[in-house]
């Protein structure tokens, strides 16, 4: 006989996939510490090698960008070849289908990474997804990107990414709980919290990779080319197709979940289809994040018809008395033949779906179920049940208090008959540490923390354990500062929080005047000079409160009152030239910021601008305390469009006539080129300043005539124009 448990999961299939043809349907990065500032880089990507569309890379491209975004530099991965990953299954019922085939590529490459303020990130792209999917919009046009982070060394030295241990099941039978371990191992043994998030996006099939082989697609909308790089991070997530989201990514019942701690993944997919799964490990070393593992891959779910799985669930109470009510979550089971394993009797047999039995006497006993018995579709489960008298206990965890005033009242409750010596343990942070009362009170914990609390109930020759916890909220600091020293009446005063708390704060703030606001950052306008008194009352989510105020008076001073006229403030780009004349009050300073990246220090000038536009003029001023205000205008400079060329010059540096060039104004999207008789071209500029020496190579080109090419868009009707002539240099 063979004993079973739950399926968790099938590479395999009765339902022809056709129709679920495959691009990449999964993958991950991480990287090994090598020491000497070497890593290795590990890019793991999984193909449906039948229906697959998508080639693996050759060669795969590695972007390192720092923590600012700024591309530092690409790895070029040869394709190392790949796998096909073992399909088996043992079930005589079930004959595995000869269509399905998965491959696995794994990248290795090594790197020189020097410490790095902020550390790196490690990023892959690649573009697409099937169009199938049923949890997200427009899937087909949804590429992935995977991303790795090397931490600053401030927080990790030599760190050694977490990597996931078991690749997930391709395929998921319908209706079939799913029970897979999706742990991850880090080599530093840092702690990895697991949880259900949005996978990233990545490219699209107008550029669906990057690198040496970057080309476009055949859209009619796809650029000429595609880019070398990639874009800096932080990437988009993808398109979640409602009601599916990060935390509920595919239609199951109960829902998918994800143990945070074990990795344990479980739920009971109800709806054939494609899905798309997200699920990171969060790496944290005494605390602190350093990293994230985010993979992403593909469900599909098919139906397994008559897949015989005998299954007993496992035993989660005990001292629950002396009968017990079986239940059993077989698949695909038409008969049941149960074995309660009571040795007094040979009548503990039921062979109805869901039986009850009463055992003689307290013990070990061993139940066996068999599903489909004498048939080719048999399958057996046993479980050892532990019989003992009835004994529950349990207590309400009260609810958490702040540490400057907590104090926990706890009461026994449970199946028991009260007569049994209760034995409590709070722990080493507690005051008093243990109790023997039924229902003890007044219990001090001198720290912050989640505290389990243990009950132990021994009645009738049973003890039985129930552990709950208590919760001790921190408190939180209060304090601020201002975003300058300098505080100017009818001008913000910024005022920033800098207060440390483990939740989400409620502010509370008093600005000396009456004034109050409730922002964590707020700016305060105080409408008379003078000083004042200011200070924050914090409140976090659990009610725990702190003050705090500052140790010196706020001094507001007056302001300056800013004021200019403009004139023109509407001509043309052949009239350039724009006057102001400051009517600022109180300033001893002022300065004309012109909007075209250039500025006077003098408010009572001219300014000629370069190219048409509309510029919005800004005047600063400042008075004797350091207070400052501002006051705009805008001018319009209208488009014009002016063009000339000469046909000859003579390079002979006399300074007369000595570069050929045209005179250009009003226009963009400027190239100058030069060809000599033969049709090769000597020279190329897009300086609309910059002209023609006559020099080609480092030598003075001979007298001769020579062709020229102009081509621009002029800024008034956004044209385009060609001009081809001809030029003579004269020596």
């Amino acid at each position: 006989m063979r004993t079973k448990k739950y399926l968790i999961l099938l590479f395999l299939t009765l339902v022809s996939f056709k129709n679920f043809a495959t691009h990449i349907v999964g993958g991950e990065i991480y990287y090994d510490c090598l020491g000497n500032n070497d890593y290795r880089i590990t890019l793991k990507l999984y193909r449906d090698c039948i229906n697959g569309l998508a080639p693996y890379d050759d060669p795969a491209t590695i972007f390192i960008f720092d923590a600012a975004g700024n591309l530092l530099n690409n790895v070029q991965i040869p394709f190392p070849g790949s796998t096909v990953l073992p399909v088996t299954i043992n079930n005589p019922c079930f004959t595995p289908p000869t269509n399905i085939c998965v491959e696995e590529a794994v990248y290795q490459t090594v790197v020189n990474l020097p410490p790095l303020a902020g550390g790196y990130n490690l990023v892959y792209q690649r573009c697409c997804r099937n169009q199938t999917i049923l949890n997200l919009i427009n899937p087909g046009d949804v590429g992935s990107t995977y991303m790795t982070h090397i931490p600053d060394p401030a927080l990790a030295i030599c760190n050694n990414s977490s990597r996931y241990n078991n690749f997930p099941p391709i395929f998921l039978c319908a209706e079939v709980p799913l029970i897979f371990d999706h742990s991850a191992t880090d080599p530093d043994g840092d702690s990895i919290y697991y949880e259900f998030c949005d996978p990233f996006t990545g490219l699209d099939p107008c550029c669906p990779i990057l690198g040496p082989q970057a080309a476009p697609g055949t859209g009619v909308s796809c650029p000429a080319t595609c880019p070398f790089d990639a874009n800096s991070p932080p990437y988009a997530f993808v398109p979640w197709l409602a009601p599916y989201n990060a935390s509920y990514p595919m239609s199951s019942f109960p829902a998918m979940a994800v143990n945070p701690l074990s990795g344990l993944m479980t739920g009971t997919p109800n709806m054939i289809g494609q899905w798309v799964v997200g699920v990171c490990a969060r790496e944290y070393r005494n605390g602190v994040l350093i990293n994230t593992n985010k993979r992403d891959f593909q469900f599909n779910v098919v139906n397994c018809p008559g897949l015989p799985v005998a299954s007993i669930p496992q035993q989660q109470t005990f001292c629950f008395g002396y009968t017990v009510n079986f239940s059993q979550t077989s698949l695909n089971a038409f008969s049941y033949q149960w074995d309660f394993g009571d040795p007094t009797t040979t009548s503990d047999v039921s062979s109805i779906l869901a039986p009850t039995y009463t055992y003689p006497a307290p013990g070990n006993y061993n139940v066996t179920l068999i599903i489909n018995p004498g048939t080719l579709c048999a399958d057996t489960a046993v479980n050892t049940f532990d019989i003992q008298p009835l004994l529950d206990p349990n207590f309400a965890s009260p609810p958490g208090e702040c540490i400057y005033e907590n104090s926990f009242n706890l009461t026994a409750a449970g199946a028991f008959q009260g007569n049994g010596t209760f034995s409590w343990d709070f722990g080493s942070h507690a005051n008093p540490s243990t109790s023997n009362q039924q229902n003890p009170n007044n219990i001090v914990f001198d720290t912050v923390g989640v505290f389990p609390i243990t009950l132990t109930v021994s009645e009738n020759g049973c003890t039985e354990t129930y552990t709950g916890t208590v919760e001790v909220f921190p408190k939180p600091i209060a304090n601020y500062g201002l975003a300058s020293s300098l505080a100017c009446d009818l001008q913000p005063v910024h005022f920033v929080d800098s207060s440390i708390a483990t939740t989400a704060l409620t502010y509370q703030w008093s600005f000396g005047d009456g004034g109050t606001a409730s922002e964590q950052n707020p700016s305060y306008q105080y409408t008379a000079i003078g000083s004042y008194s200011t200070n924050l009352i914090i409140t976090d989510a659990n009610g725990c409160k702190d003050t705090f105020a500052l140790p010196s008076l706020l001094d507001v001073y007056p302001s300056p009152v800013a004021g200019f006229t403009v004139s023109p403030k509407d001509t043309s780009i052949f009239f350039p030239n724009v006057s102001t004349v400051d009517q600022s009050i109180g300033a001893i300073d002022c300065d004309m910021y012109w909007g075209d990246g250039y500025y006077s220090s003098n408010c009572d000038t001219t300014h000629t601008f370069t190219a048409p536009g509309t510029y919005t003029v800004m005047q600063v001023v400042v008075n004797t305390n350091g207070c400052k205000d501002t006051a705009y205008s805008e001018v319009i400079i209208r488009p014009e469009f002016l063009f000339w060329i000469p046909n000859a010059f003579t390079p002979n540096n006399n300074g007369l006539n000595d570069v050929f060039k045209p005179v250009i104004l009003g226009v963009h999207n400027y190239e100058f080129l030069i060809f000599d008789r033969w049709g090769e071209q000597i020279f190329k500029t897009n300086d609309m300043y910059e002209g023609w020496n006559g020099y080609y190579k480092g030598k003075l080109c001979t007298d001769d005539v020579y062709v020229y090419k102009i081509v621009f868009r002029d800024d008034v009707q956004q044209m385009d124009h060609q001009y081809i002539g001809r030029v003579t240099l004269v020596r």
